[in-house]
């Protein structure tokens, strides 16, 4: 399997909105809640929770879609990609969508979260499964089993 090469650059469908990580992910996942399923058009979505002083749009000026509301999810204007998110109050980081790297063959869901709304048949290799999502004081544990992987 591919691994995560530092920097990482990426885009989206069209290549307008182009960004860059120079850190490794906190944290991978898969969402099953039908937001996710709505606004990705798949059983679920996918993302990296990038650091956000390892984060940067290099090119372009991607917009808030989906339903701008306190979790900012930022889109390319013109193909409308959904790129990443910033959740409500954690600046810290950003969740982007790692299928926006040129190369996100490296990229395996850690945990799953909203598994409670996930489509019966669908399946992540995910280590990690919750209902909704990890209690608050669940992630610093997450997060340091998933760096010693």
């Amino acid at each position: 399997m591919p691994t995560l090469t530092l920097p990482a650059e990426g885009g989206c469908r069209c290549g307008r909105v182009r960004l860059k990580i120079s850190a490794a992910p906190l944290l991978t996942m898969a969402c099953h809640c039908t937001g996710c399923q709505r606004m990705s058009a798949s059983a679920y979505s996918l993302s990296a929770a990038i650091p956000s002083d390892g984060f940067e749009i290099t090119q372009g000026e991607p917009v808030i879609g989906g339903l701008h509301g306190a979790s900012r999810h930022y889109f390319c204007p013109h193909c409308m990609s959904w790129m990443f998110t910033r959740p409500e109050e954690l600046d810290w980081f950003v969740n982007l969508r790692p299928t926006m790297l040129d190369e996100p063959g490296w990229f395996t869901p850690f945990i799953e979260t909203w598994t409670s709304e996930k489509l019966p048949w669908a399946e992540t290799p995910a280590v990690h499964s919750y209902a909704a999502l990890p209690a608050f004081e669940e992630y610093e544990g997450l997060v340091a089993e998933y760096a010693g992987r």
